[in-house]
């Protein structure tokens, strides 16, 4: 996440207005989603105050990194069985405008 605040820079260029990010509770496919959010979602909405950042959680459904920008377009990238740091890059890459 030391790459958040840069990033966000960049990441208002290609216009990002919202992160959503769906996992499981419980499934192993999640196991990263959940670290990454117990350790870096306080950290990632500091650098980002003014971006959205949602999570929905629901029984049995695959993790998914959901970016939409301007004019409604969406992308989403698959988290499922990623550990919290590969969560933490693929989360940098949002905000880059990468993914």
């Amino acid at each position: 996440m030391a790459a958040a605040t840069a990033s966000l820079r960049i990441g208002a260029r290609v216009a990002l207005r919202e992160i959503r990010v769906h996992l499981c509770q419980c499934s192993p496919g999640s196991q990263g989603v959940r670290e990454f959010i117990e350790k870096h979602y306080v950290e990632l909405k500091k650098a980002t105050p003014d971006l959205p950042i949602l999570t929905s959680e629901c029984s049995d459904v695959q993790p998914k990194l959901w970016a939409r920008y301007a004019f409604a377009q969406e992308r989403n990238v698959s988290l499922n069985s990623l550990s919290a740091d590969q969560v933490t890059r693929a989360v940098d890459n949002v905000l880059s405008g990468k993914a």
